[in-house]
């Protein structure tokens, strides 16, 4: 596991941004990314001198479900959470989400997100952060938007072809050990060294833990910390 340290370069200090996540099935993930992506924005011009690297790392809600094709979402939550509060739940979440350009929809299954996790481990390897990146936004519009299961590897492969990741995820597929081992060492260490036991969880430079829903000013305050 690589360690989440500091980076320099000659013009600036490159501070490491990682985020917990459980392969984009979390039901505001997606929203907190974006507001993410608006302080990180937001930071270009008041602190200037900062730049990020962020990275994901491995979570998984449901790790003892079998692979393939997991369960209705509907049926799910409602056995999770209460039909009532489900049916409270789903107009906030779709309008908060669509505040963030998010059309979120909650047709499609939850299920083992292992090979969603080892995509995204692929993705970086290939890529670094900007294809990882690449790679989780097709995960969130598939999943949140499309009602499509990510833990099925068709839609997987769906999601490498559209990041131009399709031949090495096809390679990968074919070797079922290929990439597992790296997920859950980096699951089991990084959920170690940060008690990470939900998600959405967010550290800042390796020191600065954020867990649960986050607005923007919330990752503002922690980047002036950084200054």
């Amino acid at each position: 596991m690589e360690p989440p340290t500091q980076l320099y370069s000659p013009i600036s200090r490159i501070h490491r941004m990682n985020m917990s996540s459980t392969a984009s099935n979390h039901r505001t993930v997606a929203i907190d990314v974006r507001r993410l992506e608006s302080a990180l924005e937001q930071a270009k011009s008041r602190f200037p001198h900062l730049s990020f690297d962020v990275r994901w790392r491995p979570f998984q809600l449901n790790p003892d479900f079998p692979p393939g094709k997991g369960l209705d979402k509907m049926a799910y939550y409602y056995s999770k959470f209460g039909e009532d509060n489900v049916k409270r739940m789903i107009p906030r979440m779709k309008a908060t989400a669509l505040e963030h350009g998010i059309n979120m929809n909650y047709g499609g299954t939850v299920g083992n997100t292992l090979d969603s996790h080892r995509l995204i481990w692929l993705a970086r390897e290939v890529g670094g952060s900007d294809l990882q990146d690449k790679v989780v936004e097709s995960l969130f519009k598939a999943y949140f938007e499309d009602n499509k299961s990510i833990e099925e590897r068709d839609v997987l492969l769906e999601c490498a072809d559209e990041s131009g990741l399709g031949d090495k995820c096809r390679e990968m597929f074919s070797n079922d050990a290929m990439g597992r081992g790296a997920v859950m060492r980096e699951k089991e260490d990084y959920g170690r060294a940060f008690q990470c036991s939900g998600v959405p969880m967010f550290v800042v430079d390796g020191k600065f833990v954020l867990n649960g829903a986050q607005e923007d000013t919330a990752f503002l305050r922690v980047f002036g910390k950084l200054s």
